[in-house]
């Protein structure tokens, strides 16, 4: 295992979001809260980290090329509206000019005083929420990996993309085997660094959450086993960054929640997409 090349303008990285948007996203995660909703804000949040650490004095730097795969009905999309629409992967410095808005948001921040004040700050959206139709995950998970062959066959020397996945529901086009097998081709894409990552969150359809697992024993039905087979063991990088989130995970986790509540969302996105970048001069 290495998962150790120094990401920077010459060799970026490759974050890919695979996104359920099928009917059952629907559904409440929280009263009052939809999961489709509750993960568009999490993943636009997420891509406004990614463009803010990459914003210097001469401007946005490409340390990252970023993707979304929206998947539903019978068929997996590229993810990103407005300007961006129809491209699947886009260099991060072309994601910070193409929101498809720029929201106004309250927000409690402290007043320095051991209180809360609210302010108004704006959110930029790249993505909008759907919810309808099946499951097609193995298209979803055939297509990323046509994106992340080619991806590789670029960036040799980069530090390996990481594919970040979230669902609720068992696919519909597909068993798991054959779903499975979509994982594995995917994860067989490489660097000279190490191969392709997968995480894979579960969002919560009721049930006690199990965080970065090392086996399989405390998942009671197939559909979670087999999202966990597919998930990668969290090479140090990653635990590295789970220790700054304060979660505890151990040598042979996988990159891997099940039955995700809200708190997990922002956790697991944080953690797959906070590398450490390379000096200011890269």
């Amino acid at each position: 295992m290495a998962y150790t090349a120094e990401i920077s303008r010459d060799y970026p990285t490759c974050i890919l979001f695979l996104i359920d948007l099928s009917a059952s996203m629907a559904e409440e995660i929280e009263a009052g809260v939809r999961k489709a909703d509750f993960l568009a804000d999490s993943l636009n949040r997420s891509l406004m980290e990614l463009v803010i650490r990459c914003r210097k004095a001469e401007g946005v730097l490409n340390y990252f090329d970023i993707g979304v795969i929206a998947y539903s009905g019978n068929s997996s999309v590229p993810g990103f509206g407005g300007a961006l629409a129809g491209t699947h992967i886009s260099d991060v410095a072309s994601l910070a000019k193409n929101p498809i808005r720029v929201e106004t948001r309250r927000k409690k921040v402290s007043d320095g005083a051991g209180g809360l004040v609210e302010t108004e700050v704006k959110f930029p959206v790249w993505f909008d929420p759907t919810a309808s139709g099946g499951t097609p995950m193995r298209s979803a998970l055939l297509m990323a990996t046509d994106l992340i062959s080619d991806w590789c066959r670029e960036h040799q020397n980069s530090f390996p993309p990481t594919i970040i996945h979230v669902t609720d529901g068992e696919p519909t086009d597909g068993n798991e085997t054959e779903v499975e097998q979509a994982a594995q081709s995917l994860t067989n894409q490489r660097t000279k660094d190490g191969g392709a990552l997968l995480l894979n969150l579960h969002v919560s359809g009721g049930g006690q959450p199990v965080r970065f697992p090392t086996s399989e024993t405390a998942l009671k039905d197939s559909y979670a086993r087999m999202l966990y087979r597919m998930s990668s063991v969290l090479p140090p990088e990653f635990q590295r960054r789970a220790a700054e989130s304060g979660v505890s995970v151990s040598e042979g986790s996988r990159g891997y929640i099940y039955n995700a509540k809200l708190d997990d969302i922002v956790t697991f996105f944080d953690i797959g997409t906070r590398p450490r970048l390379g000096g200011p001069d890269r």
